[in-house]
């Protein structure tokens, strides 16, 4: 993977998906030590499986519409609509319309590079 952390400016294309799940691909967009911006884009059906991890998650709904969970509270989101999963909280997703999630991570996720 191209080094996103070595560069101020990142044109989109420059970026390469990768395949993480049936109907799901993302994209790590810019990345440092501190701080990763992760394009998802789920389709119609698809689910982000409940998990956790060490980092704070903020999602910011791009388009379409999700079932979130998170610590076992579900909410219908939508395009506009965000939410934040603290560090070691179980969440996840299931894609109600074809959509994209933008991740922002702390620390960033080396899982993903």
């Amino acid at each position: 993977m191209l080094l996103a952390s070595n560069r101020l400016f990142l044109e989109d294309d420059a970026q390469p998906w990768e395949t993480v799940g049936d109907g799901v691909r993302r994209k790590v967009l810019t990345y440092d030590s501190q701080l990763m911006l992760v394009r998802v884009e789920f389709e119609a059906g698809s689910i982000g499986a409940p998990h956790y991890h060490v980092h704070t998650q903020m999602t910011h709904i791009v388009s379409g519409r999700f079932n979130v969970t998170i610590d076992g509270v579900m909410r219908v989101l939508q395009a506009g609509d965000t939410f934040h999963a603290p560090s070691n909280v179980v969440h996840g997703v299931v894609c109600v319309e074809e959509g994209v999630l933008l991740d922002a991570f702390s620390p960033m996720r080396e899982d993903f590079v």
